[in-house]
């Protein structure tokens, strides 16, 4: 015998017939049927009497609904106490992140995790960049952070995204071949982000060891108004994918001619005396 078995008979008792029972418990009919005939074939005795009239109690069925419920209502209290015990019925989740993980990453993950522990509250902060997300832990002002990998031994760390660097360009660029060239990209003006940015510390260096150099012809702090000024035409741009979305229809996006990845991580402190609920949402995030 088994414990859904019994909710199902509730459900079909409740409902009246094996239809409603089914829609009620978001199954197959076919299921909730093959259930209550498993449990009758198991018990012995017939439960239900079928009918055009649908489902009804047979004196025995009424008799052994009377323990079902019983043994489900105990199963839903043992249930509730474990989750209240590990701390799942109440609390709060104190998040740090940089902007374009926080726009693009965390809506979805904060939307499943709030269908799973609904009375958990989540606490979003913003910062700048990931050595002031990494703060923010340090200083017990967040419970999670993001930040890129490799990051240091005081966290533990937990990947979550590989976020491409791409070129930018005006939907009137047409390249010459099937995949971008340095050449090509810097035959444009370069509208980049402030280039003592840590976020585009890579791109430059990434540049250098290939041998061509990286001159912003237009530095600006915001990565929706260099976004914009390509779909302009006043020049091309290197940005962080997750970054630079939303990609509006007059901007093109390629990998760079030589690709470049950065890796996002989810990190606590390592070591750190963290409640259940930050448990819960950590494997919510995981499972992205």
């Amino acid at each position: 015998m088994k414990l859904s078995q019994l909710r199902i008979l509730v459900a079909v008792a409740e409902q009246g017939s094996f239809s409603e029972a089914a829609l009620h418990l978001e199954m197959s009919q076919s299921a909730v049927s093959h259930a209550i005939a498993a449990l009758e074939n198991f018990l012995g005795v017939v439960l239900f009497s079928r009918g055009r009239h649908g489902a009804r109690l047979t004196p025995v069925g009424e008799a052994v609904l009377v323990h079902a419920r019983e043994i489900v209502v105990r199963a839903d209290a043992i249930a509730q106490t474990a989750e209240e015990a590990r701390g799942l019925k109440r609390g709060q989740v104190r998040v740090a992140s940089f902007r374009s993980v926080a726009t693009n990453l965390l809506p979805s993950v904060i939307a499943q995790f709030h269908q799973q522990h609904p009375s958990i509250t989540i606490n979003l902060s913003e910062h700048d960049n990931y050595p002031h997300v990494e703060q923010a832990l340090r200083e017990g002002q967040s419970d999670v952070g993001f930040t890129f990998m490799p990051t240091t031994e005081e966290f533990e760390v937990w990947r979550v995204f590989q976020d491409e660097f791409i070129a930018l360009l005006p939907s009137s660029f047409q390249p010459a071949g099937p995949q971008l060239t340095w050449a090509e990209l810097l035959q444009h003006s370069l509208i980049m982000p402030p280039r003592d940015y840590l976020m585009m510390r890579p791109v430059y260096d990434h540049a250098k060891a290939l041998g061509h150099s990286l001159k912003a012809d237009y530095e600006v702090e915001t990565d929706a108004t260099i976004v914009s000024l390509v779909a302009e035409g006043l020049g091309a741009a290197i940005l962080p994918r997750l970054a630079a979305e939303p990609i509006p229809a007059g901007v093109k996006t390629y990998s760079l001619p030589t690709p470049l990845e950065r890796l996002i991580g989810v990190v606590t402190l390592a070591n750190a005396l963290l409640p259940p609920s930050v448990y819960a949402f950590l494997d919510v995030l995981k499972k992205q």
